[in-house]
């Protein structure tokens, strides 16, 4: 429990309950599976495991544009969910107990525990696991109390920073040769599987308030951080940065695709019918990540693209590296920690 609660980490929380969990059952293997819910259909996929004599470790997907397996596929754990339990127990195909214990917050389940065993636990051991569970969910709340905004739910800024460090710590492995001389030109790992860093921005957000007021303007930035969790993928990260301006952090694919993703909630965007205010569109400057450069780099270079953007018309999404390569910006003389301009 001290190891647990020590954590400000959600993965690291993670981690620290299966393992808790393992050792207190004996289980021949505990998971940590994540629900998600994509275009009305949920999906079940493993975000963290341990089994019997070895370390719990993260699970890493190939495709990270997979989202599971559905729920379906699991009626035992649908069934539990759907009638609101704590726990249930079944018996899988090699005659092996499955023990879940759905993570409720509120009437909402995101995270499900699975316990597999040879035989069926003792109503005392479920009882302990469930006080585990408890503590878990309890330290979940929090945890999300401190990283999410309290107007649109979505991720924060100081979380922005804690998430943006990871990524470029796990790119630095992926890019073998960060070892480049200071003046080389930055280069990409190839031109497959990237992470890209994209800002939004409410085009005249302020005439939104000064016309219909705050109570409107808030709405309306609701209605924004709904369209941006329903048009981005499950595994992307959605931050509001500030007043009305937003960050998406998505998760290895090509620029094709994350072309294609960010229109889509643009286009979203521009043909929802906000309530009293109407037509709204959002502007978007995006830019691939490098372990190479700083985050203020980063996060400035796809701000000049926003700039760009809203400029030139606005509604539009506009890529940093594109316009730099077509003369339509300039790129930023920097160092690791400053930009000038």
């Amino acid at each position: 429990m001290v190891d647990m609660t020590g954590y400000r980490d959600h993965t690291m929380l993670d981690i620290s309950v299966i393992s808790a969990v393992q050792e207190l059952a004996c289980a021949a293997q505990t998971r940590m599976l994540a629900l998600t819910t994509v275009r009305g259909q949920v999906f079940v996929r493993s975000r963290a495991s341990i089994v019997a004599g070895s370390a719990a470790r993260l699970e890493e997907q190939a495709d990270p544009s997979w989202p599971g397996d559905p729920l379906s596929d699991y009626p035992a754990l649908a069934a539990c969910i759907a009638r609101h339990e704590a726990s249930c127990d079944t018996v899988c195909s090699q005659g092996r107990h499955l023990l879940w214990l759905p993570i409720w917050i509120g009437d909402q389940v995101t995270t499900c525990l699975e316990i597999t065993n040879p035989t069926p636990y003792t109503g005392a051991t479920i009882q302990v696991i469930g006080g585990i569970v408890s503590v878990y969910r309890n330290f979940q709340n929090l945890l999300d109390y401190s990283e999410r905004d309290s107007l649109t739910g979505l991720l924060n800024r100081k979380t922005f920073d804690d998430q943006l460090a990871k990524i470029l710590q796990s790119r630095g492995d992926v890019e073998t040769d960060a070892a480049r001389p200071a003046d080389q030109e930055r280069r990409h790992p190839g031109d497959t599987e990237r992470q890209w860093l994209a800002v939004v921005d409410v085009d005249h957000f302020k005439l939104v308030n000064d016309k219909f007021g705050h109570l409107y303007g808030d709405e309306v930035l609701i209605l924004i951080a709904n369209l941006l969790q329903s048009s981005f993928r499950a595994q992307d990260r959605i931050f509001r940065f500030g007043g009305e301006e937003f960050v998406v952090l998505l998760r290895s694919i090509t620029l094709e695709n994350a072309q294609k993703i960010i229109d889509r909630f643009r286009m979203n965007v521009e043909s929802h019918d906000f309530p009293q205010v109407g037509r709204v569109t959002v502007s978007v400057g995006f830019v691939s990540i490098s372990a190479f450069e700083a985050p203020v780099i980063i996060l400035g270079r796809a701000d000049q693209a926003l700039y760009y953007a809203k400029s030139h018309g606005r509604n539009l999404a506009c890529h940093y590296d594109e316009l730099v390569a077509n003369g339509l910006l300039n790129t930023i003389a920097s160092n690791d920690t400053a930009e000038f301009f």
